[in-house]
């Protein structure tokens, strides 16, 4: 077999990873396509180590190392950590934010630090530095259930 089958299928499989990257709005969608760029350079790494090892079978004929395949497997276990991990954090962020979509998450989380920087500026508090700025005491503060009952009673 001819190793431009395999590079052609590797680079037609990267490219469609990248389109999904660059495109998708979900998390999951991106996280999917990542691990199909991954999955075409673990193609590229076994096509070219399967034709090294034809190639150097002339000149070393009892090299069995097959340096490819064997990051290939290295390259799998990585991404298996990297999906374990990406899922855990698409999931966590999904329970606090309710959606997954991943303009909405960047519009939501520039919105927050605007609002946090103007509720700063009402209040004049956290951009002081003078003595004393932004250390008055809340009457509320540490006031839970409980101290509310207990105050009314």
């Amino acid at each position: 077999m001819h190793l431009a089958y395999p590079a052609v299928l590797s680079a037609l499989l990267f490219c469609t990873g990248v389109y999904g990257v660059l495109a998708r709005r979900n998390a999951i969608l991106v996280l999917m396509s990542v691990e199909l760029m991954l999955n075409a350079v673990n193609l590229n790494l076994v096509a070219f180590d399967a034709w090294l090892s034809r190639a150097a079978e002339t000149a070393f004929p009892h090299d069995g190392l097959h340096a490819g395949q064997a990051l290939t497997l290295f390259t799998i276990a990585i991404a298996a950590a990297e999906i374990g991990i990406g899922l855990a954090i698409v999931l966590a962020v999904y329970r606090n934010r309710g959606t997954a979509d991943i303009d909405r998450l960047r519009d939501t989380a520039e919105r927050d630090g605007a609002d946090a920087d103007a509720a700063e500026d009402d209040t004049g508090t956290g951009t002081g530095t003078g003595a004393g700025a932004g250390t008055a005491p809340d009457p509320g503060a540490g006031a839970g259930p409980g101290a509310k009952a207990g105050a009314a009673a």
